[in-house]
């Protein structure tokens, strides 16, 4: 009801309409002509939230506009209201209903909640919530709701299809991903009789049928069916060079799309010292690997549709039937446990490796994307379906030379992976500012996360000076952390620490430094380093030692304002630095802007 206040305050206030502020789980009326037809109207409202989320409806504002003229009033009675819908709904619907007054008119107010039933109105076709309308129901997404309210498992019912039915290209497919696993157990299962591993992956009846799920990845009861199409283009828009429309058994079609996958992404070589080097792909193989497979293994099978994989050389988008089960948004797919309407399949899947363990499927693209310094997936979805992008491109080779230097579960962790990849770009980063980034609940939560990442034992980030004796404060790369990454940083801080104190540094060991010198040492291109060079110059901390102009003959050496000690530090009164009047010679670098 919170919220319900601040959106009518907003529209009486002239700043929204009702229009404007309906949603997926607000609805607005007005009365009609009539009361019997105001009251149908409103029982077909209340029942297409009820298939929904379920959510309230608001009947006396007009949603054509804005302002105090927007609450009209209703004359429906509360409890009239709510025995009417009750009557005229099948299944019967009961909602909560109260008059409420405004400071411009009274309105009724109709709580509506998910019914783990589908109703219907007026003897119409059922409608459920699409973004902020009503649309009508299929006969297969009816079944698909009921399905999903009432809990009930497709996957796991009978097929009617006797195990022997098992096509044998299926099954050896299943046993090359078996024994490829790390698992001792499951490799002995791929060499076990068909019967035996088709009751380890649990489906397989008592009377040696098939659960839907073994028919679907095993036989060819699906053969006329197809279950992925793949489409390939160089670019977004550009000509179409592979179409394959690929049908079942599921896991031969799988391996199909992943081949299909493979012998198009390009991969760049990353040197990571001691003779080692990664190949790495444009779109990681692992994250790809896991937005097809979670595509099919969490999509609805009352659907006709297909699994849709879209490639181009620097983008695969896979989107398929069904929305997020109950609990699941665009907002938390990152960290809420997982759920599936598919238990058996998604059972049989993960055991066949070709998925992650429950939990971790999202983690890994996460943290794959992020540790070759791309965005991570992008979600989209409705009631209907569900899209995950991923955009890739050549990684980020110092990003990626830099991770393979951490230890591995940080590497694989997607939180550690999310935050490194924002620190490439941004000075420093918060506990508040991270919450959406990690799709954390609570504060608590990202500053627990910035907080282990700042322990003696990680030592990835440091709380900035300015901010460290706050509850939560801002974090940013160390030191060594941040010259290891070198030019994967898109930004320098110049402080006594860093840039400053090394070149002060090499002159005090060398006396004359060039800027190939520079280069080197900080790890900069050639426009970099003079940069770097002009702006020491300019502050007199350097000065040209030599007549050439160009090239490395151009050295330079100490200028007037070169500290007489490096890393001389201000005094400390009151907790902040105050600065004493010192020549020029004695000027600490402390406090000097971030570039």
């Amino acid at each position: 009801m919170d919220a319900l206040d601040r959106v009518l305050t907003r529209i009486a206030e002239g700043l929204d309409s009702a229009t404007a502020s309906e949603s997926m789980e607000l609805e607005f009326k007005t009365d009609g002509r009539s009361v019997k037809d105001d009251l149908a109207n409103i029982a077909d409202a209340a029942a297409c939230l009820a298939n929904g989320t379920g959510g309230t409806l608001v009947v006396g504002v007009d949603d054509k506009i804005a302002g105090p003229a927007a609450f009209v009033g209703t004359t429906l009675d509360p409890e009239k209201t709510r025995l009417r819908i009750y009557e005229i709904t099948q299944p019967p619907l009961l909602v909560e209903s109260e008059s409420r007054s405004t400071a411009h008119g009274n309105v009724l107010v109709l709580t509506v909640v998910s019914s783990t039933q589908v109703h219907s109105a007026n003897g119409k076709i059922p409608t459920e919530r699409v973004a902020d309308r009503c649309l009508p129901m299929t006969t297969e997404r009816i079944a698909a709701v009921t399905a999903q309210k009432t809990g009930r498992d497709w996957s796991a019912h009978p097929s009617g299809a006797p195990a022997s039915d098992v096509d044998p290209v299926a099954m050896q497919v299943a046993r090359e991903m078996l024994a490829r696993s790390n698992d001792l157990g499951k490799r002995r299962l791929a060499e076990a009789s068909d019967i035996d591993l088709l009751r380890a992956l649990g489906v397989v009846l008592e009377d040696q049928t098939l659960t839907n799920s073994g028919a679907l990845l095993f036989t060819r009861t699906y053969e006329q069916t197809a279950l992925i199409s793949y489409t390939y283009r160089r670019t977004p828009a550009g000509q179409l060079t592979a179409n394959e429309q690929l049908s079942g058994p599921l896991v031969v079609a799988l391996q199909r799309v992943f081949d299909l996958i493979e012998a198009r992404l390009e991969t760049t070589p990353v040197s990571i010292g001691k003779g080692q080097q990664l190949h790495i792909a444009d779109l990681p193989e692992a994250a790809v690997r896991e937005a097809v497979v979670n595509g099919l293994m969490h999509r609805e099978y009352f659907s006709a549709e297909r699994t849709a994989v879209e490639h181009t050389i620097t983008q695969l988008r896979v989107s398929s039937p069904g929305g997020f089960v109950p609990g699941v948004s665009v907002d938390n797919v990152l960290t809420t446990s997982s759920r599936t309407r598919n238990t058996n399949l998604a059972g049989a899947m993960r055991m066949l490796g070709l998925a992650e363990t429950a939990g971790s499927g999202v983690d890994r693209m996460y943290a794959e994307m992020a540790r070759i310094g791309h965005e991570p997936p992008r979600y989209t979805a409705a009631p209907t379906w569900v899209e995950v992008t991923l955009l890739g491109g050549a990684p980020n080779t110092a990003l990626a030379r830099y991770v393979a230097t951490l230890p591995p579960e940080e590497a694989a962790d997607a939180d550690t992976m999310v935050i490194l990849l924002t620190l490439l770009t941004k000075k420093t980063v918060g506990a508040e500012e991270l919450m959406p980034l990690l799709q954390k609940p609570a504060i608590e939560e990202s500053q627990s996360v910035l907080a282990r990442l700042s322990s003696d034992e990680i030592r990835l980030l440091e709380p900035t000076r300015e901010t460290v004796r706050r509850a939560y404060p801002k974090y940013r790369l160390r030191e060594d952390a941040l010259t290891a990454l070198g030019s994967a940083v898109t930004y320098r801080r110049r402080t006594t620490d860093q840039l400053d104190r090394k070149i002060i540094e090499l002159v005090n060991e060398t006396g004359t430094i060039n800027a190939r010198m520079v280069r080197i040492l900080l790890d900069l291109d050639a426009v970099g380093a003079s940069r770097v060079l002009a702006d020491l110059v300019d502050r007199g901390i350097l000065v040209k030692t030599s007549e050439a102009t160009r090239g490395p003959s151009v050295t330079y050496g100490r200028g007037a304002a070169f500290p007489a000690k490096a890393g001389s530090r201000s005094n400390q009164r009151d907790g902040r630095a105050q600065r004493e009047p010192r020549s020029p010679a004695q000027l600490p670098l402390d406090g000097l802007e971030e570039q």
